[in-house]
């Protein structure tokens, strides 16, 4: 058989795998360079004299070289579009990758990417005939899209796997089996331990696998477990339109950038999302345009990373021009160059509709140049507001962190950011209790927080990722749960309102017991006199301790 005929018949059969568009593209660059048709290559068990040897060297003087090769896998292998359908995996036939009117139930869990993840999962099942239902009664498949960024989110889906599991062997059997999946950063972090350890879980689907739900679902439906939890390179879902949830939603969530290649020591994330890959700017524009037309009023541009958004997506954009980090910022991995940025990707999207507020979520203080913070400034329609992760106020733990920043370069770079943008309205993330953290570290994020007064804070204990992160491969996670968690010199309780009540631990007079004075223990009940507030916890000082029938005559 002719090698290219073989080649040929080897891309077919690879067709749905990794390695059919690499294939396709080097048998395109060479037809592309070369002038010579298929029968005049030799074939390897035809001898060949002098002439035909030197033949065959001037052609290959004159073909494609190294670098026509790179040029040409610098553009990406085109997707076939919604209307084209690919050939069934041979175990399957075109019928069995169809819903035939099933109905699945998803539950989101996480952040917003698990929102919009959940938007792009069901526009994929929809366009393969399953229907959306939002009874769990009614339900042929059930599939939780999942965060896996605490252990405590974790551990909220083992505990919500347990009561599903009690739904489907109650499952009449008149009925088809009902199927559970368990999609997203848990999927992909956990992987066999969830289908060893909950044997009534069908499928699994990671991040970048949800365009494979149909064969997954199919296979399911066969008794056999299946999983696809493989990361990408590649994988945007630029060509998939997510359907909202909401058909009266006002706002929506357009995913502009996938995966994060900072590598923070505590982080999950590069582990469970992969690496960072942008959308082409051009299918952005487009999904933005379409929900402009629908009425909608507020779009978040999303990404793990989102302001280091980078187009690679055409050559054009390829020049080398440098990244411009902010003042005193550094990253774990090397500079990278070229691609069209989030500026320009920011002056697009805020040009189709002057009605149409803008947000983006969630950002990396290293990646905040002028232009950006002039754009937000300048443009009536994106929003002056900036959520700007710190996670500690403490240089010393930023750097164990590896953050790539310390105190002072983000503070400075806050300074910069509010004489840019007048008003502008910050927001952060902090993590407690890390690795090594002391008293003092402690202090000085709290000293932080009093320093920026931010509008909005979001603040975490620390939670060790197990098998992935750096820091659980060389730190040791030396702070005790309770002092991380409580303060040694308050205590906590609820009112009859439910709200947290958090006072000091000083003795107090007890009035079931005139004249003498006690310390508040667990069960308790006291008076307390509310000195401040905030959205979710009052704070004040205790007045006495008391009894409910008592307390009526200090009310």
């Amino acid at each position: 058989m002719h090698p290219l005929q073989c080649a040929l018949r080897a891309q077919r059969c690879l067709r749905r795998g990794p390695l059919a568009s690499v294939s396709w593209l080097l048998l395109r660059t060479c037809r592309a360079h070369s002038s010579v048709p298929n029968s005049a290559c030799p074939s390897p068990e035809r001898p060949q004299g002098d002439g035909v040897g030197k033949d065959f060297s001037s052609r290959l003087a004159t073909g494609p070289t190294f670098q026509d090769f790179l040029r040409s896998a610098s553009v990406p292998p085109e997707r076939p579009s919604s209307s084209e359908v690919e050939d069934p995996p041979p175990y399957l036939t075109a019928d069995e990758l169809l819903g035939g009117q099933r109905r699945v139930y998803l539950e989101t869990y996480g952040c917003q990417m698990n929102v919009n993840d959940t938007e792009i999962a069901w526009s994929i099942l929809q366009k393969s005939g399953y229907l959306r239902t939002n009874s769990l009664q009614e339900a042929d498949v059930i599939l939780l899209v999942t965060c896996s960024i605490r252990e405590k989110a974790e551990q909220t889906i083992w505990n919500r796997l347990h009561q599903l599991k009690s739904l489907k062997s109650k499952r009449l059997r008149s009925r088809v089996p009902l199927r559970i999946g368990i999609l997203g950063c848990m999927a992909e972090r956990l992987k066999e331990e969830i289908l060893n350890r909950e044997k009534m879980v069908d499928i699994l689907a990671g991040p970048d696998a949800y365009r494979d739900l149909p064969r997954l679902l199919a296979v399911a439906e066969s008794g056999q477990q299946a999983a696809n939890v493989l990361l990408s390179l590649d994988e945007t879902y630029a060509d998939v339109m997510p359907v909202q949830t909401s058909p009266s939603a006002t706002s929506a969530f357009v995913s502009i950038m996938r995966g994060c290649d900072n590598m923070c020591s505590y982080c999950i994330v590069p582990f469970t999302r992969g690496r960072e890959r942008s959308r082409p700017i051009a299918s952005i524009l487009e999904e933005v345009r379409k929900l402009s037309e629908q009425g909608l009023k507020e779009v978040t541009l999303l990404g793990q990373n989102v302001n280091s958004f980078r187009d690679n997506s055409e050559v054009q954009f390829n020049s080398a021009v440098s990244t411009n980090l902010s003042r005193g910022f550094s990253t774990n991995y090397k500079a990278k160059q070229g691609g069209l940025r989030f500026a320009h990707l920011l002056d697009q999207v805020s040009r189709i509709d002057p009605e149409m507020r803008i947000r983006f979520t969630s950002p990396h203080p290293k990646d905040f140049p002028d232009e950006v913070l002039q754009l937000i400034h300048e443009r009536d329609n994106i929003c002056k507001q900036i959520h700007l992760p710190a996670q500690s106020g403490s240089s010393r733990v930023l750097e164990a962190m590896r953050r790539g920043y310390s105190r002072e370069a983000y503070v400075e770079l806050i300074q910069h950011i509010r004489e840019s943008i007048p008003g502008v309205s910050l927001s952060s993330d902090f993590i407690a209790g890390f690795c090594g953290e002391m008293e003092e570290d402690h202090l000085q994020t709290v000293s932080l927080l009093r320093e920026v007064q931010y509008n909005i804070g979001f603040l975490f204990a620390y939670s060790m990722r197990q098998q992935k992160t750096r820091a659980y491969h060389r730190l040791k996670d030396d702070i005790p749960e309770e002092p991380s968690k409580r303060s040694a010199t308050d205590l906590c309780g609820r009112n009859d309102g439910n709200l947290k009540v958090i006072f000091p631990d000083v003795e107090v007079e007890d009035v079931t017991n005139s004249g003498l004075r006690v310390r508040a223990q667990p069960g308790d009940y006291v008076l307390v006199k509310i000195t401040s507030a905030s959205s979710q916890t009052l704070k004040g000082h205790v007045l006495c301790k008391t009894t409910l029938k008592d307390s009526t005559a200090y009310c």
